[in-house]
């Protein structure tokens, strides 16, 4: 019995070892940053303390009555760097 609750004791242990924080886009530079969510065409990054989006890297990820817009973040080396994209809704007009 002892053993059995230290298996599963070891099993959270290493369940909560295994969760990977958000990447912090703030700490990269910039071509960095943008290197990053191309090649990973969506993620959800912290761009400040604090401050997490969810960024693509084309309109591919975004659904499909979304649009991009272009998303900007402070970076180790710029403090306007388009690092990539969010998805926007677009509003229907009542024509």
């Amino acid at each position: 019995m002892a053993a059995a609750k230290a298996f599963v004791a070891g099993l959270v242990i290493l369940g909560a070892g295994a969760a990977q924080a958000r990447p912090s886009l703030y700490t990269m530079t910039c071509s960095q940053a943008q290197a990053f969510v191309e090649s990973k065409g969506a993620v959800v990054a912290d761009t400040a303390p604090n401050i997490s989006a969810r960024i693509v890297a084309n309109a591919s990820f975004c659904d499909r009555l979304q649009n991009t817009k272009p998303l900007f973040g402070k970076t180790t080396d710029n403090p306007q760097c388009r690092i990539g994209f969010s998805c926007a809704t677009t509003s229907m007009s009542s024509k």
